[in-house]
């Protein structure tokens, strides 16, 4: 009994150092920015510009490779690295017409600030806002895992005003229940209090109504596909759902080439269903 009792004891401090140092370390476990120079960002990506300038950065700017824009997208990108690492969104997106955005997060980048759910969720809104003022036209938001929960609330921020519609890569319904998926030996009460971040993306965006396209990777070991499902079952916007089949995470763009791309864009800009 005495040894029971010991090891009760023991792996009652196991428990409670564990959850204490998620609580202290969720933001280094979430986010992971890279910082660097404007000019070292902008070097992988063909033709881009500071946007809306070097002295008021908020991202990367590659305008179509022909013609005017037939819209404008803005991308926010996953939790590690920076903006200048997703130039695949660019060139796959600027020769089809689009007016792609790289948008860049506080913390990240040559970007000033640190990160969280209300800095980035509220900065996002304003670089909506931004392009919408300078851009006009269709805007559309593209979020990439933790981007797509990103998208999802600044979108609510902004009560859906002005956003024609969405592309969420590898999303997640909840960070909640991805991070309880990952730390599964964790109670779900305990686990869900001591989060301070939460990227509820099923609250909100349970209103929105522009046409959505939700991009899943079905071997994701990271945001496993059945939370991007969750997501997609709930929304009530018109929507369509795309399987990347054996794909990750991180390498879903090498099994797609640009008839995929072409295809998702006629989807997107198509005009919404009677």
């Amino acid at each position: 009994m005495k040894l029971l009792a010991s090891l009760t004891r023991i792996l009652a401090l196991v428990f409670v150092l564990s959850f204490a140092g998620l609580a202290m370390f969720q933001d280094h476990l979430l986010y992971a920015p890279d910082r660097v120079s404007l000019a070292e960002m902008s070097r992988g990506v063909a033709g881009a510009q500071a946007w809306p300038s070097a002295d008021n950065f908020r991202g990367l700017v590659v305008e179509p490779s022909h013609g005017a824009a037939r819209a404008t997208i803005v991308v926010f990108h996953g939790n590690a690295g920076h903006a200048g690492h997703r130039g695949f969104y660019a060139e796959a997106l600027a020769p089809l017409g689009w007016r792609v955005i790289l948008a860049e997060y506080p913390g990240y980048g040559p970007r000033e600030g640190g990160p969280s759910e209300a800095r980035l969720v509220a900065d996002a809104a304003e670089t909506i806002t931004a392009a919408q003022r300078a851009f006009g036209g269709q805007l559309y938001l593209l979020g990439e895992s933790l981007g797509a929960g990103v998208v999802a609330g600044a979108s609510a921020h902004l009560r859906h005003e002005g956003i024609a519609g969405l592309l969420l890569v590898t999303p997640w319904d909840t960070l909640a229940e991805v991070a309880s998926h990952h730390y599964a030996w964790l109670p779900r009460s305990l686990l869900f209090w001591g989060l301070r971040d939460h990227y509820d993306s099923v609250a909100h965006l349970a209103s929105f109504r522009g046409r959505t396209a939700v991009l899943l990777a079905e071997r994701d070991a990271i945001v496993p596909a059945q939370f991007g499902q969750h997501l997609f079952d709930g929304l009530v916007a018109e929507k369509r759902r795309f399987v990347i089949q054996g794909a990750d995470h991180n390498d879903w763009t090498e099994r797609t080439d640009a008839r995929w791309w072409a295809a998702l864009t006629r989807w997107l800009l198509a005009a919404p269903s009677a």
